[in-house]
């Protein structure tokens, strides 16, 4: 079996959380959704869990981070082409997310631009060409 990946993140507003997500394509799943938390499914191995500040506590007695204005993670997700990079970002920014909070990573073997959430929470979207970086990385 695969190893599934599961992002809790804490949000503010599950609603609005949930409809941006929604909006750059991941997938709610009702089964494990309920009033307190989202789970939105992004690949049949990548998943977030977003859930209300109050859910969030059931699991640490440490303080909420205010991802607005802290870090401690940034979160990447791979896309097909340069094109499902734009595709992603521009969602983000349509569902009320800050577009490229991060330099934008262009090279001729990979390309990535960023968003962060209606919380804060940081995402890179990246597209790689894996022949092309080893062909770089290959000494001539």
């Amino acid at each position: 079996m695969a190893k599934l990946i599961f992002i809790n993140l804490p949000v503010s507003d599950l609603a609005r959380a949930t409809a941006f997500y929604q909006a750059i394509g991941a997938v709610k799943n009702a089964q494990f959704s309920d009033d307190t938390a989202s789970c939105m499914v992004f690949s049949d191995t990548i998943h977030a869990m977003l859930t209300t500040h109050d859910k969030y506590r059931q699991f640490t007695t440490k303080t909420i981070a205010d991802a607005k204005t802290t870090s401690q993670v940034l979160l990447c997700i791979s896309a097909d082409s340069r094109a499902e990079v734009d595709d992603v970002v521009s969602r983000a920014g349509r569902a009320g997310g800050v577009i490229d909070p991060s330099p934008v990573d262009e090279y001729d073997f990979m390309y990535g631009r960023s968003f962060e959430d209606p919380d804060g929470h940081l995402w890179g979207v990246n597209w790689m060409d894996l022949e092309a970086f080893a062909k770089a990385r290959t000494p001539a």
